[in-house]
């Protein structure tokens, strides 16, 4: 192992995890095209401790170096040429990235369609990517891209996208390096496909390219993993999409919410106006996951009925709207008084046969968090997207993404759960020895609260490693209910050791915690193997843990998935 190790650049979103003991993070200055920001992490052998020095071992333990101090000042004299010549460069660069402005036609180049570009993927046919009116063969700066292989999302494709969602690259610099590779010109207009009437899903909305559909008509879709711990906010575009029924077009003028108590007169009825006017307006960041996220693990145990969901079903973000207990007081309800049992939820998405997509939960819930569900109308500051509920969505923290009705337009107290068949045949829990040939779904309860799930981001599953001595891992964790996670234990020789993550959960309270904690962890390879394990488990306020293995959890339905995770990956030879 080399004295200085220098591990890969890696990115955050612009957020940096504080450093441990063994782990320290330097930013510098770096032009990026699909990351937002750039680090050094030197994985520091040395501990300063006062007068002591210390350096790394091979068997991973610290030993003193009285002389390091001496090396240590030739690092820092080096690290100030190394800075000089950067701010020289990036200065330089500044100088004449001002008259750049990527994108714009050029005379003079090669014109390609879009065909074209879809052709060249990979590093053996070139990587191509297209910005605005511009084409650009970036495939002798994949290795050098500060987000690592995230480029490649954009690989035959327009990079237009990602940019929009991250501004950080729309910088005099990011242009002029951009523009460096440019080989061409692409004129073709995309093509703007009419609604077919006929189609019930005609009229959906335009989807981000990064999404993975796990079905398109309803329309479902996951983030890639990567993207996934980018931020610690999940942008609109990549949060995953969950949908049952066509997206419904809503005038939101004409559009209100009706509140009332089953048969009972009374109630109230408020536009979308009202509702952003007459009410003092409350915030809330949640994670909302679907029963279903990480079912495909289930599946490789046995078939079950459901969307092949990876682990990306799960997203966060900070909602914006008026608490249940607001709108129903301006209703004449008081919630702790009222004799019912439940509060349904119903939205605006129809079936065929006119049926709406409903849901309930118990009053008690509604009751215990009457000040923290709300009515939501934004989504990370903005009007919620059609696909997330345009627009109004029930937003209710810690519990499961399938009660938290979009398009919502009705909100109902009873004393009776509702009716919709994903209230009633859908989402719940059995055990393993119940098939669809004895399953009786009025006997099982429906989902409210989720169990604590981790899940491996980083590396993914099959990765060729860069690095043969230790591996950066990053995920997350969320427990629902509020449960703050505690700890997350990480193993890279399949679970015969366990290194303890360095968590940032945003500084949330480990008893109201409704939104994930994202992780990391550097930890050592097994030093005789060509393949390993990776696993991740976690643990939460009530000390629940995951458990060991799907076989003991599977269901007919795939449902609630929450087994340690498990990524093999691969070590690199020619560095051992």
């Amino acid at each position: 192992m080399s004295f200085l190790h220098v591990s890969k650049f890696c990115q955050q979103g612009g957020r940096c995890f504080q450093p441990t003991s063994r782990n320290t993070c330097i930013r510098i200055l770096s032009p990026a095209f699909l990351g937002s920001a750039s680090y050094v992490d030197w994985r520091q052998p040395w501990l300063v401790d006062n007068n002591r020095r210390w350096y790394s071992h091979e068997n991973g333990g610290y030993q003193k170096k009285p002389s390091l101090w001496k090396w240590g000042l030739g690092l820092v004299g080096s690290l100030g040429v190394v800075g000089s010549a950067l701010y020289w460069k990036i200065s330089h660069q500044k100088l004449h990235a001002a008259e750049v402005e990527a994108g714009v036609l050029k005379t003079g180049l090669p014109t390609y369609v879009r065909t074209d570009v879809a052709k060249h993927k990979t590093a053996e046919s070139r990587i191509w990517v297209t910005y605005r009116n511009g084409v650009y063969d970036i495939t002798d700066y994949v290795s050098e891209h500060p987000g690592g292989n995230k480029i490649l999302l954009g690989a035959g494709a327009a990079i237009d996208p990602f940019w929009e969602m991250y501004g950080v690259h729309k910088q005099a610099e990011i242009f002029a390096m951009l523009e460096k590779y440019r080989i061409g010109n692409i004129t073709e207009v995309e093509e703007k496909k009419e609604a077919d009437k006929k189609d019930p899903y005609g009229n959906d909305p335009k989807r981000h390219p990064a999404l993975k559909p796990a079905s398109e008509k309803p329309f479902n879709a996951e983030p890639p993993p990567s993207l996934l711990i980018h931020s610690y906010l999940t942008p609109n575009d990549l949060f995953f999409i969950r949908n049952h029924l066509p997206v419904p077009v809503i005038d939101p003028k004409t559009f209100s919410l009706q509140v009332a108590v089953e048969k009972e007169n009374g109630g109230a009825k408020l536009s979308l106006d009202d509702l952003k006017s007459k009410f003092p307006k409350k915030s809330v960041t949640t994670t909302i996951q679907c029963s279903g996220n990480r079912r495909s693990e289930m599946i490789k145990i046995k078939s079950v009925k459901g969307l092949n969901w990876g682990i990306a079903a799960i997203s966060t973000a900070e909602w914006s709207g008026v608490t249940l207990d607001a709108i129903l007081k301006h209703s004449g309800i008081d919630i702790d008084k009222v004799d019912c049992k439940h509060v349904q939820f119903e939205g605006m998405d129809k079936g065929p046969d006119g049926a709406t997509y409903g849901a309930s939960i118990p009053i008690e819930i509604a009751r215990s968090l009457k000040n923290e569900i709300i009515v939501a109308y934004k989504m990370n500051g903005k009007d919620i997207p059609r696909d997330h509920g345009y627009p109004l969505r029930i937003i209710i923290p810690g519990i499961v993404g399938a009660r938290q009705v979009k398009w919502l337009n009705k909100i109902v107290l009873s004393k009776e759960e509702s009716s919709s068949h994903w209230q009633q045949r859908d989402y719940k829990g059995f055990n393993s020895s119940i098939d669809w040939h004895n399953v009786d779904f009025s006997k099982a309860q429906a989902i409210q609260e989720l169990p604590i799930v981790s899940a491996i981001c980083e590396p993914a599953e099959g990765e060729m490693l860069e690095d043969a001595e230790e591996v950066t891992i990053k995920g997350y964790a969320w427990s629902g209910g509020g449960r703050g996670i505690y700890r997350v234990d990480v193993s890279a020789d399949g679970g015969k050791t366990w290194h303890e993550a360095d968590l940032n959960s945003n500084n949330q309270s480990p008893y109201k915690a409704w939104a994930w904690t994202l992780w990391e962890a550097t930890v050592p390879l097994p030093k005789s193997s060509k393949n390993t394990q990776l696993i991740c488990k976690a643990i939460d306020s009530s000390y629940n843990c995951q458990p060991d293995s799907v076989e003991g959890i599977w269901n007919l339905r795939g449902v609630l998935s929450n087994a340690w995770h498990r990524v093999s990956v691969t070590i690199p030879n020619d560095q051992r």
